[in-house]
């Protein structure tokens, strides 16, 4: 039960890091890009990974079935 609420924490953090960085370039929108730039923009840094593998490191630590 300890290593899966340590689980949760490590992919808790991993997508508050990715997702935050994320938010943050939504200022690109403000500049005058498109919403289309911006998701081409995401999807070539690595924060986008760190958010997407965190997220699916918290569902394998909620869903995972028990041993």
């Amino acid at each position: 039960m300890i290593i899966r609420f340590f689980t949760f924490l490590i992919g808790f953090g991993l997508s508050v890091a990715g997702g935050v960085t994320l938010i943050l370039e939504l200022n690109l929108i403000i500049i005058g890009h498109s919403l289309l730039d911006y998701f081409a923009y995401i999807s070539q840094t690595p924060e986008l990974y760190l958010f997407a593998s965190g997220v699916f490191v918290v569902w394998v630590s909620v869903y995972w079935p028990r041993a």
